[in-house]
């Protein structure tokens, strides 16, 4: 499901009720089996938010392996600790979920996170968490599927997992926006590897307007490994749009299909140990993509196929010279008035191969050919992201451009490439309108995608100096 939006979408999905597996190309939904129970929880219109929110607190703690709770809609009110240790099974999960397309909205005080929780095979489904501090604070948590909710208006992060190491991770489909604090959409792992995840999926989410200090949307700390962020839309962030540092010597993490645009930062900054893939970052006050040594070393970085845009400075790859395994292959780098490649340090040792760019190029002399413009060479897309179809023009400089030794099967859709085109950046050569990742059946979603879609420009943001732009 893409950017065609309409009536006939809205009321197909207000018809129908959650739907937990939805198709994606870039993970499989977990299969950890059916609730042999299910326990129903009404909304009592005589009481109010607090004491509902006392009922489902009681409901939630009680749950054990093999049961589901469905909430009805209504407002929630828990204003204390609400840390539920849930321990599910294979096979016999514990499952939280909205009742159908009901709205249950679940808020906290300002000194209390809304949810702190332990366990392990654990699905929330379709579920709104608001106020509070941070939204939701997953601590000894593995095999946890969060999937189709929303988290909103945090005072805090929205959604963090960084005091405990966790794994098989699920969070997907859900809508994050309007954070303060620091601000983080996501925040996972800690400083320094002091705490990890790994072999978790973050898929298909739309993060937007995270504020507060800092205000990235997803941040993959040091240390953290065989993790993939895929699919995501998220724009509109303070600091990068998607942030990862390195995996120390771990499984490298996988950036793939992603749409970032609209930082007061670097749109997308990874520091090393990672395959970046078919990613569209346009319209960052630093650059659209940016790569420095900072808790570790930049080692094993591969960048293929993505569009990378910018009015400013493209691409800033500080700390590239004389690494292991570092690869800068079939990237569209267009900047409008700056370096569409820069490597200050030089690229002694890098492959570069296949790029094509707009600016000029500084720290390596071959591997890219000039492109036109993105208006000649795109079928739509501007250097201030109002216009987003990246998708190559008829003519475009981006078709046989690529080196065909590092193209990847598949495009940022998730269609197979015509290899024999040898195209450029993160799209193909165009045979259906271009797709935007988003949640999948999140009306919240749904209506802010398609307003940002329709939408011309946003009014512009204030700037300050990038982070650790070096």
């Amino acid at each position: 499901m893409g950017k065609r939006l309409g009536i006939i979408c809205f009321a197909a999905l207000l018809a129908c009720g959650p739907v937990l597996a939805a198709a994606s190309p870039y993970y499989t939904p977990p299969e950890w089996g059916t609730p042999a129970q299910t326990i129903d929880l009404p909304y009592d219109t005589g009481r109010t938010p607090a004491e509902n929110g006392a009922a489902l607190k009681a409901a939630v703690l009680a749950l054990t392996a093999g049961q589901r709770l469905v909430v009805h809609g209504g407002d929630y009110y828990i204003g204390s600790y609400f840390g539920p240790t849930l321990n599910g099974a294979d096979g016999a999960p514990i499952v939280i979920e909205a009742s159908g397309s009901e709205v249950v909205e679940i808020s906290s005080d300002v000194n209390h996170n809304i949810l702190d929780l332990n366990g392990a095979y654990v699905i929330l489904h379709g579920l709104s968490f608001t106020a509070g501090s941070i939204g939701i604070r997953l601590h000894s948590c593995h095999h946890v599927w969060l999937d189709q909710c929303r988290i909103h208006d945090t005072p805090e992060a929205a959604l963090t997992a960084n005091t405990y190491d966790t794994n098989n991770l699920y969070i997907t489909d859900n809508e994050i926006y309007n954070t303060a604090g620091t601000g983080e959409g996501m925040y996972l792992g800690a400083n320094y590897g002091a705490v990890i995840m790994h072999s978790s999926i973050v898929a298909g989410n739309h993060i937007y307007n995270t504020g507060g200090d800092q205000g990235d949307g997803i941040e993959l700390k040091q240390g953290s490994w065989g993790n993939t962020i895929a699919g995501n839309l998220v724009h509109d962030c303070n600091y990068p749009c998607i942030l990862v540092y390195g995996t120390d010597g771990q499984p490298p993490n996988v950036v793939e299909g992603n749409v970032c645009y609209n930082s007061n930062d670097n749109v997308m900054q990874v520091q090393g140990e990672a395959i970046v893939r078919n990613n569209l970052a346009v319209n960052g006050a630093g650059s659209a993509f940016h790569t420095h040594d900072h808790q570790g070393q930049t080692v094993n970085l591969q960048v293929i196929n993505n569009t990378l845009v910018n009015s400013g400075r493209c691409t800033n790859l500080t700390s590239w010279s004389d690494r292991a395994g570092m690869v800068f292959a079939n990237n569209a780098c267009y900047s409008a008035f700056a370096e569409a490649i820069r490597f200050p340090n030089g690229s002694a040792g890098v492959t570069v191969t296949g790029n094509v760019v707009v600016g000029s190029v500084t720290g390596v002399a071959s591997g890219f050919v000039t492109g036109s413009s993105p208006d000649s060479d795109f079928q739509g897309l501007s250097y201030d992201a109002s216009m987003r179809d990246a998708r190559p023009s008829e003519d475009s400089s981006l078709i046989g451009a690529a080196d065909p030794a590092y193209l990847p099967l598949t495009d940022l859709t998730g269609a197979p490439r015509n290899t024999n085109q040898r195209v450029a950046g993160a799209y193909d050569v165009p045979a259906t309108p271009p797709q935007e990742p988003m949640p999948m059946a999140n009306i919240w979603g749904l209506c802010i995608l398609a307003m940002t879609l329709l939408s011309v420009g946003r009014a512009s943001k204030s700037r300050r100096l990038p982070k650790n732009n070096t």
